[in-house]
């Protein structure tokens, strides 16, 4: 049996290697630990603004925010989760169809410190294997569920060559109150060059029919953008 002292040894190992695997998460809220571990939160052209989705494909959500943005001549930037990549094939092909680019979300969307290093490389590579099946495409951009980063799912990233990319501000759109009002005003009022808007074309994760409102604030965001002097660019 361990002793009192030994079970401390293994305690302060265990939270030290807990530190390590959830650290990167803080890169959600420090911009120093965002630039030290090169994850990135802006668009590459100061002139430009990135308008990109999460948690999609989605079977109506999709395809309607795929309208707007084709009639307002935008494209976009949309992270796919790779589970329904596989139940709307269809939607997703769609996407890279159009002319916009595809990020790696996840296969699963899961908050990733609540999974083990083995868990978060298997999931990443089934999310992968989706996108390469279904629509052809090698992602170079990664973006985790919640923008919560592992020391796991950074590696990976790097090994496969992603860059990860979180924003700057978003439409908190996948809330039940939110309406195209609200989105419009928190995704891009005093927009500022370079900056990277997070919206969601789905509802699989949030909010039943939140997607409609987030469609409908889209004219919106994309005529005060253009207000603004700014251009859209992927991320």
């Amino acid at each position: 049996m361990a002793s009192r002292h030994d079970r401390h040894v293994m305690a302060v190992a265990a939270l030290a290697g807990a530190g390590v695997h959830a650290g990167p998460a803080l890169c959600r809220c420090s911009p120093a630990l965002r630039r030290a571990l090169g994850v990135r939160d802006r668009a590459d052209n100061a002139a430009t603004v990135a308008l990109t989705f999460d948690d999609g494909p989605h079977p109506e959500g999709t395809p309607a925010a795929l309208e707007v943005l084709r009639d307002e001549g935008v494209r976009a930037t949309f992270f796919l989760v790779g589970e329904q990549v596989e139940r709307h094939r269809s939607v997703a092909a769609e996407i890279a169809a159009a002319g916009h680019a595809i990020g790696v979300h996840g296969h699963r969307h899961r908050n990733l410190v609540l999974l083990t290093p083995p868990q978060v490389r298997d999931d990443l590579a089934r999310a992968e294997a989706a996108l390469d099946a279904i629509c052809a495409v090698a992602p170079s951009l990664y973006r985790p569920p919640y923008g919560v980063l592992t020391t796991a799912a950074l590696v990976h990233a790097r090994r496969r060559g992603w860059t990860p990319l979180l924003w700057t501000r978003w439409g908190r759109d996948w809330r039940a109150r939110a309406t195209a009002a609200t989105i419009a005003v928190d995704a891009a009022r005093g927009l500022a060059g370079g900056e990277v808007i997070l919206l969601h074309d789905a509802d699989h994760y949030s909010a039943p029919g939140s997607w409609e409102h987030t469609v409908a604030a889209l004219p919106r965001i994309v005529e005060r953008v253009r207000s603004a002097g700014l251009t859209f660019a992927l991320g």
